[in-house]
């Protein structure tokens, strides 16, 4: 039996490669998310464990201002620094400067990094890492010795165009001129590798006072190094003794995981999304074996009879399907893995251009990759392919003698009365999803739309029957003989042309809903602007980092500007339920007001002093009202009891807490604006006095003056570049499903090898029979595609509706769909090409001959 399955593997090496190639891209779109998000997490790990101290003197509190690209004004003095290096626990003490607010610019004048990752300036100091080893290392050049020298990491220097000895331009937070040129000495990454996209910035520490401490002798941070013997808890505990107040002590391994907690949510995030995408490529694979498997098992059902005939068991006929299954999964597996490795580096350039670098050296097969990838390819190929092997097995050793042996199908009845009620199932869930059932909406409502998508998939013979009809009449109207044959060929076997098409229908389906929740984000987001944009201009960066208040003063001296109001935002930490809860806070000046008009609920909008305003879900989170006063902590362990005096209805102009500027200057935040809202004069041309508010802003290439259509602009262009990317990563699903229409429908042109003579000798010409081949593949997209669309559409829309309070608005992207559609059909023609070109130049009388 072994022999032979190795003989009906090489005697059809077509159908072994076409059905080996979907295995090859679902574990290779897996083994590929699984070594990138592995390369991601070693990226930063690396990273942070290689620029980390054994200990750190920072400011105290929850929130580190560093971190939340806030600056306060807490310093440390160069005495400060003295005494712990004379600390008996302490080898060396380190004072850092950890500067706020500046950009590098290129050697085009464009932003270097573009909107993506930060810019982390600091003074350059020797400093150890918890290995002992420097937590910066040299690359080229020298180390900023004077002012008006710098070095900078190697990635930027060569996104920057820029070499040792060249002038850099940078944008800094200055009172005076915001552009500063300096002189390039050298190129250094952190210990670990690289900056995943950071730029890095050192100035020499008297500039770094200078630019970021207002000329301060003084420092933001101290980095420890432990004596010999002395741990991280016994250097911190020495330390937090006698820094200043407003200041602690804290290890090494508290900040690692402090910022490895802070990172891992966001990579998180990226993993669960990659591995979405990657689970619905396997999917849909899934459905291309089984229907692979399903026809070579019909093809072959007089050899299964007849080694029935010749005394193999059941088991053994099963056993050799099943044992082809196993050797075809192996090959698609170890393709696969090294698929994916290639995949991992696409993925990694994805999102180099979203500011996000990925170290190549650590985009490796790990063990566990590996594993993964062989266990998911044998395991799906095998339980694909279980059902067929049994079937084949069932053929009876008489059945080798009938000349018109064909595998007796069951009827449809015992199927659509179980997709039945597994529909009504997934409706159950789906409206315990919206009706506010216990735990999560979206677990509920996602259970539901997973077995719409699979009962879908297994109705498809019925519930496509529709759309196969109107195929085969419009077919037929339109391409005649051949139109009408392709129609007929669709209908002759529903269950093959249904499993066929629910590959196609799994990809547009997600596509689809996709589609639904992207529009009404879109669509809420118009009506909010609409509806909230009330100054004639903003003034922001897109991502939304503060910038030097200085341009909103330019601004307010621009003729035709009547009011600019001035918005800075910062992170913040209150209490909630008895646990520390981080929250957004918003200062605002009284212009604001006059500006927008907040919906009050409960209290007053007039705020003065240390008062606050609080949206409705915060005080609701809050349990606040009117009256009440709430401790609020800011960055830098500055704790400051608000008064609140308003509830407003939730409003995207503002944040959460809306505080008096006064009040974020009492917590000793630095000044800076994250957005400018502007007026102009009744009579000011508009046009002028936008290109002059430009002008003040020319230095700052990232900060950008918009009026309403270009704000809607912006937030619709952020949607659409993420709807793009997922998109993008469908795309391989639709492939492997496009895979999926060659394959069946080569087996079809092989079963069909006598019929498709017997056509051509009775007179149908080569021509029409490749356009009777094409019809049928696109009749299949079709079915696969207005499956797909309208589950999709389902789907979204249910979602749209658990996120209603979110996304207000339900917008269909119709135009989309369309789109959708000629893009199935146009695949239908594509994956008919192969198949029909055979077809074509079969011999008439040998494939009469063929039995």
């Amino acid at each position: 039996m072994l022999r032979l399955t190795w003989r009906n593997l090489l005697a059809r090496k077509v159908r072994l490669l076409m059905s080996t190639l979907a295995i090859v891209l679902g574990i290779g779109f897996l083994a590929g998310v699984m070594t990138f998000s592995t390369g991601l997490n070693a990226t930063f790990d690396n990273i942070v464990k290689g620029s980390t101290s054994d200990g750190l003197v920072r400011p105290a509190g929850d929130i580190q201002g560093a971190n939340a690209g806030v600056g306060t004004t807490q310093v440390i003095t160069p005495e400060d620094v003295e005494a712990l290096d004379a600390l008996p626990e302490v080898e060396d003490a380190v004072g850092s400067v950890d500067g706020i607010g500046s950009f590098l610019l290129g050697e085009d004048g464009k932003l270097v990094g573009g909107q993506g990752a930060p810019t982390l300036a600091f003074n350059y100091a020797p400093t150890e890492n918890m290995a002992g080893e420097q937590i910066l290392e040299l690359t080229a050049g020298g180390w900023p010795s004077e002012p008006g020298e710098i070095t900078l990491d190697t990635s930027s220097a060569e996104r920057g165009s820029y070499a040792v000895g060249d002038e850099v331009t940078m944008i800094v937070p200055s009172v005076g001129e915001t552009r500063r040129t300096f002189t390039l000495v050298g190129t250094a990454d952190f210990n670990g590798g690289g900056t995943a996209g950071a730029t890095l910035v050192l100035l020499d520490t008297a500039e770094a006072q200078e630019i970021f401490l207002d000329g301060q002798d003084a420092f933001t941070s101290v980095a420890l190094t432990a004596a010999d013997g002395v741990s991280q808890a016994e250097l911190a505990a020495a330390a937090d003794a006698v820094v200043p107040e407003g200041f602690a002590g804290v290890t090494g391994d508290e900040v690692v995981e402090e910022t490895q907690d802070q990172i891992g949510q966001f990579l998180d995030v990226i993993s669960i999304f990659l591995t979405t995408f990657a689970v619905i490529a396997i999917v849909v694979g899934a459905f291309i074996i089984f229907n692979t498997f399903s026809i070579l098992v019909s093809q072959r059902v007089r050899e299964s009879a007849l080694l029935r005939a010749l005394g193999a068991s059941k088991r053994q006929v099963t056993r050799s399907v099943l044992i082809e299954a196993f050797l075809m999964s192996v090959v698609g597996a170890t393709l696969g893995l090294l698929l994916g490795l290639g995949l991992s580096r696409a993925l990694a350039g994805l999102f180099r251009t979203f500011g996000l670098d990925i170290a190549g050296e650590v985009l490796t097969l790990t063990p566990f990759t590996i594993a993964a990838g062989y266990v998911t390819g044998i395991l799906v190929t095998m339980v694909a392919a279980f059902v067929p092997a049994r079937r084949a097995a069932k053929v009876p050793p008489v059945a080798a003698m009938r000349d018109d042996l064909v595998v007796q199908e069951k009827g449809m009845g015992r199927r659509l009365l179980l997709g039945s009620i597994a529909l009504v199932v997934g409706v159950a869930l789906a409206a315990a999803g919206l009706t506010g059932a216990p735990g999560t909406d979206a677990i509920w409502i996602g259970a539901g739309a997973v077995i719409w998508v699979i009962t879908t998939a297994v109705l498809a013979p019925v519930l496509g029957k529709p759309v196969l009809l109107a195929c085969r009449s419009v077919f037929g109207r339109v391409f005649g003989t051949a139109g009408r044959l392709a129609g007929e060929n669709a209908l002759r076997n529903p269950r093959r042309t249904g499993a066929t098409a629910s590959a196609l229908m799994i990809g547009l389906a997600v596509v689809s809903a996709v589609g639904v929740l992207a529009s009404s984000l879109s669509a809420t987001n118009d009506k909010v602007v609409d509806d909230a944009f009330r100054s004639d201009f903003l003034v922001q960066m897109p991502t939304f980092q503060g910038f030097p208040a200085q341009y909103g003063d330019r601004m307010e001296d621009v003729d035709g500007v009547d009011l600019v109001s001035r918005q800075q935002g910062t992170p913040v930490s209150v209490e909630v339920d008895g646990r520390s809860d981080q929250s957004f806070a918003a200062g605002v000046d009284p212009a604001y007001f006059e500006i927008y008009d907040l919906t009050i609920v409960e209290g007053t909008e007039e705020i003065t002093g240390r008062q606050a305003l609080l949206s409705e879900g915060r005080a609701a989170d809050l349990g606040a009202r009117p009256g009440d006063t709430i401790d609020v902590s800011f960055p830098g362990g500055e704790t400051i009891p608000v008064e609140v005096v308003g509830v407003f209805e939730d409003s995207p102009t503002t944040g959460g807490i809306t505080v008096p500027l006064s009040v974020l200057e009492d917590a000793g935040i630095k000044r800076s604006d994250s957005s400018l809202s502007i007026t102009v004069e009744d009579g000011a041309d508009r046009a002028a006095v936008k290109q002059d508010l430009e002008d003040v802003v020319e230095e700052l290439p990232i900060l950008s003056v918009q009026d309403k259509v270009e704000f809607k602009e912006l937030i619709s262009g952020q949607v659409n570049q993420l709807l793009y990317v997922i998109y993008g990563l469908l795309a391989l699903a639709v492939i492997i499903a496009v895979i999926g229409i060659v394959n069946t429908l080569g087996l079809s042109v092989l079963e069909r090898t006598r019929e498709i003579g017997l056509l051509r000798a009775v007179g149908l010409s080569r021509r029409r029979l490749r356009t009777m081949i094409t019809l049928e593949s696109v009749a299949i997209a079709l079915l696969g595609a207005v499956l797909g669309m309208v589950l999709g559409l389902v789907i979204g829309v249910v979602l749209r509706q658990s996120l209603k309070d979110d996304l207000t608005e339900l917008s269909l992207p119709l135009d989309n769909l369309l789109v959708f559609l000629v893009v199935a059909v146009i695949f239908g023609v594509l994956a008919a090409i192969v198949p029909a070109i055979r077809a074509s130049r079969m011999k008439v009388l040998d494939a009469i001959a063929t039995e």
